[in-house]
């Protein structure tokens, strides 16, 4: 099912994610974070995509509530299969408004960058 180097487009969007950087990263109050979650769909021509999201949670516990249907979205919860902490890392923690900012952000850049299923980022 998942190949061990990932898509293809993986090295590309981890280039395009490292082209942003908040300015609120550790920060007084930078208790906000952005992540991604790897999707798989099968039936899509292109199975795998990305999943972004803000929150001022633990983003695995996050990741756990979305797979559990608790404030989930529909494709992190149906096709989510682990989040890709080293996408953001560069990025966490933050500021609130940041992470609003940079979540629409990072699923802008990640389509620019050819991943062909972006789902989040709003």
């Amino acid at each position: 099912m998942f190949h061990p180097a990932g898509p293809a487009w993986l090295a590309q969007a981890h280039r395009a994610a490292r082209t942003l950087t908040a300015t609120t990263r550790h920060a007084r109050g930078a208790g906000h974070s952005v992540y991604a979650v790897l999707l798989h769909d099968g039936r899509r021509s292109e199975p795998w995509g990305l999943y972004i999201g803000q929150t001022s949670r633990d983003p695995d516990l996050r990741f756990d509530q979305h797979k559990a249907g608790y404030k989930a979205s529909g494709a992190a919860k149906r096709f989510g299969v682990r989040l890709l902490p080293d996408l953001v890392e560069h990025l966490n923690p933050m500021r609130a408004w940041e992470a609003l900012e940079l979540e629409a952000a990072l699923a802008e850049v990640l389509r620019e960058a050819g991943v062909p299923w972006v789902e989040g980022g709003h």
